[in-house]
């Protein structure tokens, strides 16, 4: 099947001038690295000088954007450009090419798998696991007793799951990933630490995308909770009974302490660090690095730093730090002063 501009135009949704002469499109570039069959997309007016330089075939640009300049390519208006671009880039240009079929011998004969599922080779699936319709389990996964995946899901090569662990639909985990591990859970007796048994479970909802080498701790009791829409990126830490609200972000390398509940829409930058058994409100942005320590109990706040608080507060705090030097020597010359004046009587 060919892909054209106008096609693209009816499939996202977005308006194209017809009367223009059609374009073959082969292939999704930058504005800088296009050619006459590429698409195409603007929506920084940063980049609008590109716009007019490009040799991409088409271009989707925000609805009503007026040209300030000629320009080469066929241009397709849509309210959200690169959120247009991202599905054209989904449903016709994805390097993920994922095969069908059953493909492992190491399927225990009571797992319940849906239609169209492909279970790679090595994969091993353990009795009472669950696998939705139009799912996909990669080589070298495990999924534990009484797994469940939901429908739609991808489980790239060496993702570990263990028992009663349950994902919901739609569902990303990358590679090398763990879900449902022993929280960090140990009694002190008489110098010595006991382990405590882990029995709860991680529920996963629906939507949610865990990146690579990501360490999700199963509930020392209950579950262990990731809400719909939320992603993660890689090695991130979420430890046991820990709650991540709806449609949050968690860049790499942050980790949570357990028993925290963290609000939902909530943006945290790479390296955060949250303290255990603390509530975070919705909607709290977190630069990287930060470190909570505290239970933050206002929405809508952008925090930084250690402990973290409000950003203006932090940038006048670290501006006032770069005066240390200064002040250190006024006090020195006082000093001086001081013993001169001394010595003079």
């Amino acid at each position: 099947m060919v892909l054209t501009a106008f096609a693209i135009a009816k499939e996202i949704g977005g308006i194209v001038d017809t009367q223009l002469n059609d374009v073959v499109i082969t292939s999704a570039s930058k504005l800088e690295e296009g050619n006459g069959n590429s698409l195409g997309f603007f929506s920084n007016p940063k980049y609008e000088q590109s716009l007019y330089e490009t040799q991409c075939g088409a271009v989707i640009v925000p609805m009503g954007f007026k040209v300030q300049k000629p320009v080469s390519t066929l241009l397709i208006e849509h309210p959200n450009p690169y959120f247009a671009f991202c599905t054209i880039l989904t449903n016709h240009f994805s390097p993920n090419l994922h095969r069908t079929g059953i493909e492992s011998n190491h399927i225990h004969p009571s797992v319940d798998l849906g239609d169209s599922v492909h279970v790679a080779a090595t994969a091993y699936i353990e009795e009472g696991a669950v696998l939705g319709d139009h799912s996909i389990v990669y080589p070298g996964v495990y999924l534990g007793r009484n797994v469940k995946i939901g429908k739609h899901c991808i489980i790239y090569p060496n993702v570990v799951i263990y028992s009663d662990c349950i994902l919901g639909d739609h569902c990303i985990v990358q590679a090398g990933s763990v879900i449902g591990g022993d929280g960090f859970g140990f009694a002190p007796v008489n110098g010595k630490y006991i382990k405590i048994p882990q029995i709860g479970n991680v529920v996963i909802e629906d939507w949610v995308e865990i990146g690579s080498n990501c360490s999700i701790d199963r509930a020392t009791m209950g579950s262990t909770v990731i809400k719909t829409g939320t992603k993660l990126d890689n090695l991130v830490q979420i430890a046991h009974n820990v709650e991540v609200g709806e449609h949050t972000v968690l860049a790499a390398q942050t980790g949570i302490a357990g028993s925290t509940k963290v609000g939902g829409y909530s943006q945290f930058g790479g390296q955060v660090g949250v303290a255990g058994h603390l509530t975070i409100a919705p909607h709290t942005s977190v630069g990287g690095q930060g470190g909570i320590t505290g239970n933050i109990t206002e929405s809508h706040q952008k925090l930084t730093g250690t402990p973290a608080t409000d950003v203006r507060t932090y940038l006048k705090s670290v501006a006032a730090t770069r005066k240390i030097p200064e002040l250190l020597k006024a006090i020195e010359d006082l000093q001086s002063e001081i013993e001169n004046i001394k010595s003079s009587k």
